[in-house]
């Protein structure tokens, strides 16, 4: 077959006439989208409760109306009409990131988060915000006023099995640990997307925000920017900032994509848009807790905020599992920053265990930061398995885990145990696992420990020399004109109705509607403009690059300065980290008093929670819990009504105390085990058998396991039998469906 040729195709007349009419028309057709981008601007800033939720919402409970009024409103999803909602089922509640942007993203399309958990049954509900917050509100009081609504979601679904599932996005996500750490008991699994909880981690050579704060000499700007806006925060400013980090796609490949798209993007970008042009208000106040206390004082992690009452916010409160989704892709929250609060908090999973916390993390390989919260292919595959198996989650034995996403194909053992396109199994991790994403060394820390100081130093010559100026020249009037002067907002004035410039484009692109002509996809001409395009994105790549690479060598020049260090209180000897969470004494005590309690019940208790104590014991030989055996937990409670009685709680309640007692001490426990069995053979050999079934569902048992399942047979006084094969559930309901027939 003869080899194709390299040489450029040379465009004829005929080429070049239809790529300047193609290119003519796509640049009217595109205008007309950038007009009607002002227009939409203008209606959705015009509302008095802009969001770009694709549902129908009720509002429960109005923030504005609470004795500490805030701008946030909990409202109730609607289910579509193809949805059910089961009653029994634990509500999701989705918390939208207060970052810049108007609320509504975790809910904008079909496949989102809260679509895919209304497509397993649960309730859905929403809290957002409005664009101007109440004066004098605080993070504190946003906190407690979302306390009040998670308090309100459970009163109205007294029948659910299970306390509400709370997904926070981004911001949202410290919010929501914020909260859970006050108000550990109003809160079932918690899942933070993208949520920034270590700011100071991260990998030299990549996604240099970190060092923002920093470069610009700390917060010292984040007080001037609210005293400019006469004590309003203009959450444009953030938008800035995420669209500064990718230069590329902010200046060409996202007006480019639409450009060359024309006929079929129109409506993907305008939708888009309609969020990303949202841009809400904060109090100088808020912003200046998040920038002094979070971004650049990195003390959430460390356990050094409290609230106004005294009380100290330390994450290690919190009962519920978490369940950390994060992305090696994404430049405004790595996988550092996302998972390095567990290095901050423990030394050992030994210690997550003894907190009794259960941490799951998944890592996506290379979506972007909002691809997290807006791709349909993430919502139909992470979010979706999280919502199917939220129950699993909640039950798991405290721990850290990596939650593993496998397709389901004809190689899969027992896959009618799977609820959805894959098979979701949590593996036991260590530290190890979350340091080799990377992150800082103590030098590291030192440096942004020394940021931390100059931060506050700057801060406080600011108050104390400018900011008396900046607050009696600046008017009401004054900041509101300097908000409507920002760039982002001017990009959507200049192409809005209100520019008479603009008068002749929507008849014109009607016109070209009706005479579209598109140039043929072999056009050299386009090939052409495909590679121009390419030359600019690597250019501005190539800058991006540059001025990363500069900004993070200067950090480490200026702020690893051993006389700054000392100068500034830093102790340059210290091998502990800065910023480390201090142990807790009481807790200690605590621990032992439980261990105790533990110890004198190792005998106490019947059948059920013998077959935990095997389930277990066997179970943990393998390092990883299946949704399959969960399953198959599930359907043997449906198919036995005596264990029905256990509510969700209860089985959890139960599995967490047999998991500690073979933890404290497994010798004694399995020596125990044969004092809570029935004394009928048959019950025994039954039970025997419905251990068998949950531990294989997932396939079967092999190496220690197989050793642990034959230990577990004497104990159930079974080891002269020989072992049969337990029979599918899906077996045996095929077979009871026959006979019933």
């Amino acid at each position: 077959m003869p080899e194709q040729s390299t040489i450029p195709t040379i465009p004829t007349f005929a080429d070049a006439y239809a790529y300047a009419l193609d290119a003519w028309q796509r640049s009217i057709l595109f205008l007309d989208v950038m007009r009607q981008r002002g227009i939409q601007y203008e209606e959705h800033t015009a509302r008095a409760a802009p969001h770009v939720l694709d549902y129908e919402a009720e509002l429960v409970c109005d923030g504005r109306k609470l004795d500490r009024p805030v701008n946030y409103a909990l409202v109730r999803i609607v289910p579509p009409a193809d949805a059910v909602i089961d009653p029994l089922k634990r509500p999701f509640i989705v918390v939208d990131p207060r970052a810049g942007h108007g609320p509504g993203i975790g809910g904008f399309k079909a496949d989102s988060e809260i679509g895919v958990a209304m497509k397993a049954g649960h309730a859905c509900y929403f809290i957002g915000f409005l664009p101007e917050p109440v004066p004098g509100q605080t993070i504190e009081d946003i906190a407690r006023a979302e306390a009040i609504f998670l308090e309100t979601v459970i009163a109205r679904h007294p029948e659910a099995d299970g306390k509400p599932c709370v997904i926070g996005n981004c911001q949202a996500g410290w919010a929501v640990m914020i909260v859970a750490s006050l108000r550990p008991e109003l809160f079932g699994p918690i899942i933070i997307a993208g949520a920034p909880l270590s700011y100071w981690a991260g990998v030299r050579g990549q996604y240099p925000m970190r060092y923002s704060g920093g470069l610009l000499g700390g917060s010292w700007l984040t007080a001037l920017t609210g005293d400019l806006g006469a004590g309003i925060f203009d959450g444009a400013w953030l938008v800035q900032n995420f669209e500064n980090q990718n230069p590329a796609n902010t200046l060409w490949t996202k007006q480019y994509n639409l450009y060359s798209k024309i006929d079929t993007e129109a409506g993907r970008y305008l939708g888009f848009e309609r969020w990303w042009g949202g841009h809400v208000k904060l109090n100088a106040e808020e912003m200046q807790f998040i920038v002094d206390e979070l971004f650049v004082g990195n003390k959430l992690a460390a356990g050094e905020i409290q609230t106004s009452d005294g009380t100290t916010i330390d994450m290690r409160n919190i009962h519920s599992p978490i369940v950390v989704f994060c992305s090696k892709g994404d430049n405004i929250t790595p996988p550092a920053q996302a998972l390095d609060w567990i290095l901050d908090l423990y030394d050992s999973v030994d210690e997550i265990r003894a907190h009794g916390q259960t941490i799951v993390y998944t890592v996506h390989e290379k979506i972007g930061h909002l691809g997290i919260f807006v791709s349909a292919g993430v919502a139909r595959k992470e979010h979706d398995e999280f919502a199917s198996n939220i129950d699993l989650i909640d039950v798991l034995p405290p721990g850290l885990y990596e939650a593993v996403l496998e397709p389901v194909g004809p190689a899969v053992e027992n896959s009618d145990l799977v609820t959805g396109e894959w098979v979701m199994r949590c593996e036991a991790r260590t530290l190890d696992d979350i340091r080799a994403f990377g992150g800082n060394d103590v030098e590291d820390d030192r440096r942004f420990a020394t940021a931390a100081r100059v931060s506050e130093i700057n801060l406080a010559l600011y108050r104390t020399y400018l900011q008396p100026w900046i607050k009696a020249m600046v008017t009401p009037p004054m900041a509101e004109a300097m908000r409507n002067m920002h760039p982002l907002r001017l990009q959507y004035e200049v192409f809005g109705p209100r520019n008479p410039v603009m008068a002749w484009i929507e008849a014109t692109a009607r016109n070209v509607r009706d005479k579209r002509q598109s140039a043929a996809p072999d056009n050299p001409l386009l090939a052409l403009q495909e590679n121009m395009s390419r030359q600019v994105v690597d250019g501005l790549e190539a800058w991006r690059q540059m001025v990363e690479h500069l900004s993070e060598q200067t950090f480490h020049a200026i702020y690893g300065t051993p006389a700054l260090q000392a100068a500034l209180g830093i102790d340059t000897r210290s091998d502990r980290a800065p910023r480390k969470a201090a142990k807790n004494l009481l807790h200690h005590a605590l621990l032992e008093n439980r261990i105790a309690a533990l110890k004198a019940d190792m005998a106490k208790g019947g059948l059920q929670e013998a077959l935990a104590r095997a389930l277990l014991f066997v179970g943990m030989a393998r390092g990883k819990v299946d949704e399959r055996g969960f399953e198959a937990v599930r359907r043997l409670r449906r198919a036995h009504p005596s264990a029905k009685q256990l509510t969700l709680a209860e089985f959890k309640a139960l599995m967490r105390t047999q998991y500690f007692m073979l933890l404290v001490d497994e010798k004694a426990a399995l020596a125990a085990i044969p004092k809570l069995l029935p004394e009928k053979i048959e019950q025994r050999r039954a039970a025997f058998a419905a251990l068998r079934e949950v531990l294989e569902a997932p396939g079967p048992l092999t190496g220690i396991a197989v050793e642990r399942l034959q230990a577990v047979t004497a104990l159930f006084g079974l080891s002269g039998e020989a072992p049969e094969a337990p029979v599918p559930l899906v077996v045996r309901k095929a077979a009871r469906d026959r006979n019933a027939s």
